[in-house]
């Protein structure tokens, strides 16, 4: 890799750990990839903690309808890069077979040649996939790839720790609401610490709800129904 290269990417990893959230990183991502590959459209698809892929960051809002047809259908390749934990270079749509002439003719409308699909993994477990695109059929060179690798992995890691960041953040507004709330319970009902959980959390089994929506819900209402009353 060049010089100039590892400075750009010096600065990119420098971005990334100033952004603030999973949304703005991916959207540096995107960015990023249509200076350091040249090509026409970027996109990163992130996988939710459920394993289904959510769309998170798009050059162009034309590329949406391509991943929704695929999410939904559970087959193309974005699905394939995903199961398969590799990377995958469509050097031209119209040469492909892997995947149905629908698939093809979605790509071609969009103006859409030549792609390339890189999981983003974080201890060999997809967390999000960078997908680029050329309008040109054999747009991408082996120089291409090489830098979306590289591109990739840096994304991963920026994906992976805003994401144990927010994940962090919620557990501490969890367990603020939560004391909060039980607060409220031993103050009225004069309940010591161990009980006022026991109720909040019997509340939250009953209903099907979680410890955190039952605690902000007594928070807002300063009561918890009749039938949860009665029990204490």
């Amino acid at each position: 890799m060049e010089h100039s290269s590892a400075e750009a990417f010096g600065r990119l990893a420098a971005e990334l750990q100033d952004a603030d959230g999973v949304e703005q990183t991916v959207e540096a991502v995107v960015q990023y990839a249509l200076q350091a590959v040249w090509c026409e459209y970027a996109s990163v698809v992130l996988i939710t903690k459920r394993r289904r892929p959510q769309i998170m960051a798009l050059t162009d809002p034309k590329l949406a309808e391509l991943y929704r047809s695929q999410i939904d259908a559970g087959t193309g390749p974005m699905i394939t890069a995903l199961e398969q934990r590799s990377a995958l270079l469509i050097p031209d749509v119209l040469a492909e077979a892997r995947w149905s002439a629908q698939w093809s003719e979605q790509m071609v409308a969009a103006g859409i040649r030549s792609a390339m699909h890189l999981p983003m993994l974080v201890a060999g477990r997809p967390e999000a996939v960078l997908s680029l695109y050329s309008d040109k059929p054999d747009g991408f060179t082996d120089d291409d790839l090489a830098v979306a690798h590289i591109l990739a992995q840096h994304g991963s890691a920026a994906v992976a720790a805003a994401r144990n960041q927010v994940s962090l953040t919620e557990a501490v507004d969890a367990r603020k609401l939560v004391g909060q709330a039980l607060g409220i319970l031993m103050e009225r009902y004069r309940l010591d610490e161990v009980r006022a959980f026991e109720v909040l959390r019997r509340y939250s089994q009953d209903n099907n709800r979680k410890l955190r929506d039952v605690a902000q819900e007594l928070l807002d209402t300063r009561e918890l129904p009749t039938s949860s009353q009665r029990r204490m």
